[in-house]
């Protein structure tokens, strides 16, 4: 055996057993989701119970969402210095308080402590940051757009809170359902103790955190990611919030609560499935090339959403079809980062970068509960607003330097 081919070997050897790691950190981003978007499937029930406004609705939407976004940006740093291990069973203990609080703010009808308590959850969503350069380092380069497929199935969890927290709230009661949920934080904070490893070639960074931060903001890398994944990941965040929302607004005829639920479990599914799609074919034909697919599908799609088509085949087919759009996004952005980012800059870009996912996700549900036209029962500036982002957004991704496919 030559020398080249024994040093090519030996980092196959040392990351033995990471499919393992990343699908138990996968396992953990399922329950951090599913925490971190608790209030979005009962959204209804609060907003009867405490009389809500359009404008209050949002804004209860949209906290967890917003802080879960600047809060990966600390998070995805903290990891490249203290390990996944370290950071995934820190996010998941400290989320239950929150969890606890959102409980106790629905038992005694409080608006005040909901903001405050969602303000809270968002640390639950700060785990994808964990997950991303925890994930990079277990695989090879050629592979990480797979990696983060693979860890960003994690998502499901808003699939599992869309389709599960109000059948249980129905079920076994409203505060038995956040008990089940703080209770699944907890048992995957211990599994993660107990059996997750950091991968062998990862290195600490020391780094100082706000220099650290200040540098990668001067990557260009940076910048141009954080805006793609501000609309894919994003729009999936907004759309997975606020659509049970949008669906008891503007057909409330035809879907109820626990209808909504299972169409943005169904919605979050096709994200989930087509991310490791889109990581999988990155890797293989370039990030680009799926990037731009991913937003041609997202504008074209978002068009027809601001049609209003009546409730049913069409509007099922669009919604699941936006969504694989958004996921096929969501795998090529982050195979994107990997060949263009140093490698001990992987977390604090991938943080950023995730951030502004999340932020993505924060402003659209403001956006549509202030441009909700109340006579004409309709989100169409809003939706229309998304067609020219996505557009916009087409054809910066068409101006950026591709890395190319791996060989």
């Amino acid at each position: 055996m030559s020398a080249q081919t024994a040093t090519s070997a030996r980092p196959t050897a040392e990351l033995k057993g990471g499919l393992a790691q990343v699908l138990l950190a996968t396992l953990a981003s399922t329950a951090g989701f599913w925490a971190w978007l608790a209030i979005a499937p009962l959204q209804k029930t609060y907003a009867t119970q405490m009389g809500l406004d359009e404008g209050q609705i949002s804004l209860m939407l949209a906290t967890p969402v917003l802080v879960g976004a600047l809060g990966r940006i600390l998070v995805g740093a903290m990891t490249d210095r203290f390990g996944g291990r370290k950071m995934f069973t820190a996010v998941l203990l400290i989320s239950v308080p929150a969890v606890l609080l959102v409980a106790l703010s629905g038992m005694i009808n409080s608006f005040p402590l909901l903001l405050i308590s969602g303000f809270y959850l968002g640390v639950a969503g700060t785990i994808f940051a964990v997950g991303v350069p925890f994930a990079s380092a277990w695989y090879p380069p050629a592979h990480r757009g797979l990696a983060n497929g693979i860890f960003g199935m994690g998502m499901i969890g808003t699939a599992v809170s869309a389709f599960l927290t109000p059948r249980l709230a129905d079920g076994i009661g409203y505060l038995p359902t956040h008990l089940l949920i703080a209770g699944i934080l907890v048992v995957m904070a211990l599994m993660c103790a107990l059996f997750l490893r950091d991968s062998p070639v990862w290195k600490p960074n020391r780094e100082k955190l706000v220099p650290k931060v200040l540098s990668t903001l001067k990557l260009p890398v940076t910048w141009e990611m954080a805006f793609l994944y501000g609309i894919v990941f994003g729009g999936f965040v907004a759309f997975s919030t606020f659509l049970p929302k949008y669906l008891t607004t503007i057909y409330p005829d035809e879907v109820d609560v626990v209808g909504a639920g299972t169409r943005t479990a169904l919605f979050a599914v096709a994200a989930v499935i087509a991310r490791p799609i889109g990581g999988v074919l990155a890797d293989r034909f370039g990030p680009k090339i799926i990037a731009l697919i991913s937003l041609g599908g997202i504008v074209s799609l978002a068009y027809v959403v601001g049609q209003q088509p009546p409730e049913g085949i069409v509007t099922g087919v669009t919604f699941i079809l936006m969504a694989a759009a958004m996921g096929l996004g969501m795998g090529a952005v982050f195979a994107w980062i990997g060949p263009s980012t140093p490698p001990e800059k992987v977390g604090a870009v991938s943080g950023v970068v995730a951030a502004a996912g999340g932020l993505g996700g924060y402003f659209p549900p403001l956006v549509m509960g202030a441009t909700y036209h109340a006579d004409t029962n309709s989100y169409q500036l809003g939706l229309w607003l998304l067609v020219l982002v996505g557009a916009f957004a087409l054809v910066v991704a068409g101006m950026l330097r591709d890395v190319g496919k791996k060989k």
